[in-house]
């Protein structure tokens, strides 16, 4: 019930798609700013959660009274459709409020993750959680042993109860995955001290790891950081580029065994929690969670190796257009037009404000909202949350995350977190909380979508031959970073997965050599590797999240066949699409999008994406060509 957090770590960090630092906006060239310094307006507004601390505390209070009537219900529910009704309104009503303060302390944590009272916040609610779902986790094998002909006559007996048809389907889809009312208390149970390994790697990323000091473009020293490091990868400077990927991986890898350690924690639980549901795999465990057959993740993977030629023939081009005699990984996201062009954020913001204009008026005004209204969370600041999210809650509305640098890939990382939210805002507004989370699967359709029309916009729009190689470069890139490189993650990641299940040990060491044999195979010949950036599986956050980059893969496929339809279609294609950013979690994932248009249970999606991709890699390289003539 408790719906999926919707925070992430931007695609474009995921796969390394790098930034620009817009160093206007720091006052200290040499140092990442504190909060203090920047205007309000730049700053999200989280009052619409919680008017202030005490509020939370409050709510805080009541979740915690509502426990023992929560466990009140305990074989009540399986006798009448009256305490089954009166029990999910409870649940409901915990949830959102549950949902909310969760949200809220994890947001302020991020805000400044050195300050103590909010980790103290965050992980209370964490432990609150766990106790909730500890207080309910009889709940599952009571429901799935209500015979279905007691179903029946209770919808029409209780008003209201019909409402949640969809979601008891579902949970009786997976009845024989579901454990007695004793197992599932103690799987519920275990979550917390198996969570650990993922709270302890994202502290380590992002308090502990202390970056050193390098030289900029300019001969300055400055203090390495995640956002600075995509930045310098931007440099025209080779060498700059060089010291940076060079100075962060080496950092990182200090800290491999701690890092592999978490890891194969983190991955042992995936097998264990597969294991004790009955399921053959945690591959297996993970997609039927969205009722999705493993053949769409080997699919996925296979179609992408079929068409990887493409990827080599851009890194030829890559190589030519730069001339340089080696092309390393770190040569892969500078500019191929000189000195990029600045995004400053209003300007940002007004460019994605005209790209979205035909998707009508009330997309659009909440779009505005998202900008102009306290949603958004702009600039890098001393110790915040590195990468971007969309988070949010039911009982207000998504906010967006961002460490804004002022790139043209800054300008596409905002795009996307916009879909998220206009994707949460438009389940929040057409569903009941019941169905109003949309799942993972479908969870970056919408961020793509945006991306998707972004480009459109850019392309159709601009005349200058520069910048229109620059555009045409950025979506190659976005579809090789959002494609291509998370089903090279996701592969690593079953991998992972498949040697924990045959007992074999996952070490810095098998990891990283795992890691740098898929890299060398996506990536070809003619690129020259480093050893480094075998340790690349250290810096990736979604790796603690159980089988999640490869939907990125397969929402990016969505994502340009839905756009497709919008902007050569008329209202009826628009109509389909606002109806599957509206249906939350209303049908299954598959079910969502085939009403839109899509059917991802075939490759002929992936197929498709990947044939865009070869064809934007041909005009890139006709581009290159005019640009040198």
């Amino acid at each position: 019930m408790f719906a999926g957090l919707r925070f992430r770590i931007p695609v474009m960090m995921l796969a390394l798609m790098l930034v620009v630092v817009a160093l206007t906006v720091y006052a200290d060239e040499g140092a990442v700013p504190e909060r203090s310094s920047i205007d309000d307006k730049y700053k999200w507004d989280l009052s619409d959660m919680y008017p202030n601390n005490e509020a939370w505390e409050a709510d805080y209070a009541y979740l915690e009274s509502k426990i023992p009537e929560l466990e009140s219900y305990k074989g009540k529910i399986s006798q009448s459709g009256s305490d089954l009704y009166d029990f999910m309104k409870l649940y409901e009503d915990v949830s959102i409020r549950v949902e909310n303060a969760y949200a809220y302390a994890n947001m302020k944590h991020h805000e400044d993750m050195r300050i103590s009272d909010y980790i103290g916040m965050r992980d209370r609610i964490g432990s609150l959680y766990t106790r909730i779902g500890t207080a309910t986790s009889w709940f599952s094998p009571e429901l799935v042993s209500i015979p279905s002909e007691n179903f029946n006559a209770w919808y029409k007996r209780v008003d209201g109860l019909d409402l949640y048809k969809q979601y008891f389907d579902n949970q009786l889809r997976t009845k024989q995955h579901t454990l007695s009312s004793g197992e599932e208390k103690i799987l519920s149970m275990s979550g917390e001290p198996i969570g650990h390994a993922t709270s302890a790697a994202t502290a380590l990323r992002n308090t502990d790891i202390q970056f050193p000091k390098i030289k900029d473009a300019n001969g300055e020293e400055v203090e390495l950081s995640e956002a600075r490091y995509r930045a310098m990868l931007q440099e025209n400077n080779q060498e700059v580029r060089r010291d940076a990927a060079t100075a962060l991986h080496n950092k990182y890898a200090e800290y491999k065994n701690t890092f592999a350690s978490l890891m194969a924690a983190n991955i042992s639980g995936d097998v264990f929690y597969a294991k004790s549901r009955g399921y053959n795999s945690a591959l297996e465990a993970s997609l039927d969670n969205d009722n999705i057959d493993t053949t769409v993740y080997i699919n996925l993977i296979e179609t992408v190796h079929k068409h990887l030629d493409a990827l080599h023939k851009y890194i030829r081009i890559r190589k030519e257009a730069l001339g340089l005699d080696e092309l390393h990984l770190y040569d892969t996201y500078c500019s191929l037009t000189g000195a990029p062009e600045e995004w400053p954020y209003e300007k940002a913001v007004a460019k994605i404000e005209e790209a979205m204009k035909p998707l009508g008026p009330e997309y659009n005004a909440a779009m505005s909202d998202g900008f102009h209204a306290g949603w958004t969370d702009v600039y890098a600041t001393k110790s915040k949350r590195s990468g971007a999210y969309s988070w949010g809650s039911y009982a207000s509305h998504p906010y967006m995350l961002l460490n804004y640098e002022g790139t043209l890939d800054d300008l596409f990382t905002m795009a996307h977190e916009m879909g998220h939210c206009m994707h949460t805002w438009h389940s929040s507004q057409n569903q009941p909380y019941i169905y109003a989370d949309y799942v993972l699967f479908v969870a970056e359709v919408a961020s793509t979508f945006n991306e998707a029309l972004l480009i459109d916009h850019l392309l159709k729009t601009e005349t200058d031959p520069v910048k229109r190689l620059a555009y045409v470069n950025q979506f190659v890139d976005n579809i090789r970073g959002t494609l291509i490189a998370q089903v090279l993650f996701a592969e690593f990641e079953l991998n992972m997965h498949r040697a924990m299940e045959a007992g074999e040990p996952l070490t810095a060491e098998t990891l990283s050599a795992m890691y740098d044999e898929l890299l060398k195979e996506y990536y070809g010949p003619d690129l020259t590797y480093d050893d480094f950036y075998a340790y690349t599986w250290l810096r990736i956050p979604h790796f603690y999240r159980n089988f999640y980059v490869y939907k990125y893969a397969t929402s990016i496929a969505a994502a340009l066949a839905l756009s497709d339809r919008v902007l050569n279609g008329g209202e009826q294609e628009l109509n389909d699409y606002l109806g599957f950013i509206s249906g939350g979690s209303s049908k299954y994932p598959l079910d969502l999008l085939r009403g839109a248009g899509v059917d991802l249970s075939t490759p002929a999606p992936i197929e498709a994406a990947m044939q865009k991709f070869t064809q934007m890699v041909d005009e890139l390289e006709i581009l290159v060509k005019q640009n040198k003539g």
